[in-house]
């Protein structure tokens, strides 16, 4: 069996960076058991040995408070790797510190890496690091993960570590208070056979006088178990008699002062005084700037989404209306199915509904691309803070921010997310607010109904919708967090703000490509099932003289179903059963909202059944449109940013846009655009997909996934209503 490594680390020391560059592509994505927060596992070879390396979800300690500090534990004590790698950020040792003493403490075979030891030479840090491989015994390497260095000296220290004894678990003076009854309880955990096995005697009695409630639950099933922890509840009143504050505390004071004098004994230099990183951070996180900062960014990034990327949906439309389904056709006709109802299946089917949401991969390229550029380069984090500010005024929790922005490109993994908050209240309250943040999957929505009433600016309307979902959030959790889920104590926001840096683009690339290839294989079965059943319940004839897989959409079974729906949103503005019909498989994923559209209001392409000259006429016409896409894209990047405006707007538009808004102008009583909005409004307020109710009921219960679709569809239905009513009162659309 393969030594097993864990790679263990606070938040934003680079921990992720390091693995991927240890693990290179050999890299597997899961679950952890019983969790849905994601496991990262990949392997190295040295010596001819192999090594599987676990990425630990970071955390600043070993007492189980979050969920990531709740698995990195489990897996420690649980799995007892061979050997452990804990990351520490070179400009932050104390915080890294914290960590590498605690699983010290435990007795693990430990490898420390000072990760980011480039920005610390930078600063006029000088860390010795062999003094510090003194004190805790272990193996020090310093590297820059970002680019690769010292990693080959980190893989012989872990192939070295993984061959030698496990070290004598480190020893911290707590006091002679604290360390009288440790001393005691360390002596009665010995004593217990199945305790002492667990693991370091001392390290167990520490946990359980820190609270840490699942070593307790360990304890609590071990023989003799009992009576040790009828001894640590006595002891922790006795010493919090003593010392005049509660043991936590205590014992984090303690360690701390420890962690302090070892970093003034390992490090020299002076820094180098106020960074740029500093510099920008005086305005990123100010109290007043902060705010209009990330609203200008986030301007930048859907003025990018939007307007850059709109001439890559021209070409894919064009290459799956045009060749793909010629190709298509001709397939077809080679077998004798042409003309036939699997034509019919293949064209208006597949083609039409997955192609119709294809088309938008440029566009959500294009947000995880911003997204990743953003994260990388440590904005995120400064987002949080300033957003800190402002949300704790209303009762929100400020570290909720961050799944929020998770939120913005999918809701499954904000959903997850929120495992990284402090309390059950508050992880709760932000899975509540978060299916309101606008995902991905919402903009090709976006894009098809502003390109449709606004094409002159859709990325206002686009960036309108985004700010109108944070908007709902911050109102409902002003009225959730001061009713239902009232705030008992706040919790402190506690964020180490990572070196602001250009970012990588490995990095951003592996995120990107993570995200959108996600995206792509959701097309290719959720999408591609969704829009199957689609085609089939428009086949089924339910009215007319049609027969199957040649009726009247309106006579269709799915029609019939649509119609049910549709009196319900007459008040909305679209109340007609082709755009009931589209939310109605919404539900299912709100990509397939834009492929319903295509395969309801399906009409005949000109052109597209005109002979073509070949495969070859074909492919050069792919090519050439493709090179013509890239060219208007480069053009239009200057524009995002104000430099050059450039008018992307197409004063054509296609017959299915046409049938959009025909459509529209016949339901909203001749108020399309209005109605058009209040379509919007609804699609980013009602729930965002099935994959997401799943989540949310894995992580809090049947009850409040009830609580929360029936919630997300009134609020959609009110927010919709107050948009096309009030406008109809103030005489707009």
């Amino acid at each position: 069996m393969n030594p097993v490594v864990a790679v263990a680390g606070p938040p934003n020391a680079g921990k992720t960076t390091l693995f991927s560059r240890l693990t290179g592509a050999s890299v597997t994505v899961g679950n952890w058991p019983g969790q849905t927060v994601d496991r990262h596992q990949g392997s190295f070879v040295v010596g001819g040995e192999r090594f599987d390396l676990v990425d630990l979800p970071g955390t600043y300690g070993l007492v189980a408070i979050s969920a990531e500090e709740s698995i990195t534990t489990r897996f420690l004590t649980g799995s007892e790797p061979d050997v452990v790698v804990t990351v520490v950020d070179a400009t932050s040792l104390e915080t890294g510190l914290h960590l590498v003493s605690q699983i010290a403490e435990a007795g693990f075979r430990q490898v420390v890496a000072i990760n980011m030891a480039d920005v610390a030479r930078r600063r006029g840090i000088e860390i010795d690091s062999p003094t510090l491989a003194r004190v805790l015994g272990v193996s020090v390497v310093e590297t820059v993960a970002r680019r690769g260095e010292g990693l080959d000296e980190l893989r012989r220290a872990i192939a070295e570590a993984a061959g030698s004894a496990a070290p004598p678990p480190l020893v911290v003076d707590y006091g002679a208070v604290i360390e009288r009854h440790l001393g005691s309880l360390t002596e009665m955990a010995i004593s217990f056979p199945q305790v002492r096995e667990m693991a370091a005697a001392r390290w167990t009695v520490l946990q359980l006088l820190a609270g840490d409630e699942q070593t307790r639950e360990s304890v609590h099933r071990a023989s003799g178990g009992e009576e040790l922890l009828a001894g640590v509840d006595q002891a922790r009143t006795s010493i919090a008699g003593e010392v005049g504050a509660a043991v936590e505390l205590a014992l984090a004071e303690r360690r701390f002062e420890w962690v302090v004098a070892v970093a003034g004994r390992i490090t020299g230099g002076q820094d180098a005084g106020r960074t740029w990183s500093d510099r920008f951070d005086r305005v990123l996180t100010h109290r007043i700037l902060g705010l209009p900062v990330f609203l200008a960014v986030m301007w930048v990034v859907l003025r990018f989404t939007a307007d850059v990327t709109a001439p890559y949906l021209d070409w894919i439309d064009g290459t799956i209306s045009g060749p793909a389904t010629r190709w298509s056709v001709s397939l077809l006709g080679a077998v004798a199915l042409d003309g036939t109802w699997v034509e019919a299946l293949v064209v208006d089917g597949i083609l039409a509904g997955v192609g119709g949401v294809l088309v938008f991969v440029p566009v959500l390229f294009g947000l995880y691309l911003m997204l990743g550029l953003l994260e990388d380069s440590g904005y995120m984090a400064r987002a949080a803070a300033v957003m800190d500010r402002a949300m704790r005024a209303i009762g929100i929790p400020g570290k909720a921010f961050l799944p929020m922005m998770v939120g913005f490109g999918c809701t499954v993994p904000a959903i997850y997310a929120t495992r990284t908050l402090d309390s059950a209240r508050e992880r709760l309250l932000t899975g509540l607010l978060t299916p309101f943040m606008s995902c991905g999957a919402r903009l090709p929505v976006y894009i098809l109904l502003a390109g449709v009433f606004f094409a002159g600016s859709s990325s206002t309307v686009v960036f309108s919708m985004y700010l109108l979902g944070v908007a709902v959030a911050v109102l409902i959790g002003f009225v959730l967090s001061r009713t239902i889920l009232r705030e008992q104590e706040p919790t402190p926001f506690v964020m180490v703000l990572p070196e602001f840096r250009m970012p990588n683009a490995r990095t951003v690339w592996a995120l990107v490509r993570q995200r959108t290839w996600a995206f792509i294989k959701g097309a290719g079965t959720v999408i591609l099932a969704a829009s199957i059943a689609v085609w089939l319940l428009l086949a089924v004839p339910l009215g007319g003289n049609g027969s199957f897989a040649d009726t009247e959409p309106g006579d269709s079974a799915f029609g019939a179903a649509s119609r049910v729906l549709a009196s319900t949103l007459d008040p909305l503005g679209f109340g007609e059963w082709e755009q009931s019909g589209a939310l109605i498989t919404g539900f299912v994923a709100k990509e397939v909202v834009v492929g319903t559209m295509a395969q309801l209001y399906a009409v005949e392409e000109g052109g597209d059944d005109e002979a073509s000259g070949g495969i070859a006429d074909d492919a050069r016409e792919i090519g050439t449109s493709f090179v013509a896409a890239t060219a208007d894209t480069l053009r239009a990047v200057p524009g995002v940013v104000g430099l050059d405006l450039v008018d992307l707007t197409d004063d054509s538009s296609t017959e299915l846009q046409d049938a959009i808004r025909t459509s529209f102008e016949d339901s909203g009583d001749g108020r399309g655009a209005l109605a058009g909005v209040a379509f919007l409004v609804f699609v980013l307020l009602y729930t965002p997909c099935m994959a997401a109710v799943a989540a949310f009921r894995q992580e809090f219960g049947t009850k409040w996934m009830w609580v929360s679709v029936i919630g997300q569809f009134a609020v959609a239905w009110i927010g919709a209503f107050i948009v096309f009513q009030g406008g109809r009162l103030l005489g707009l659309g």
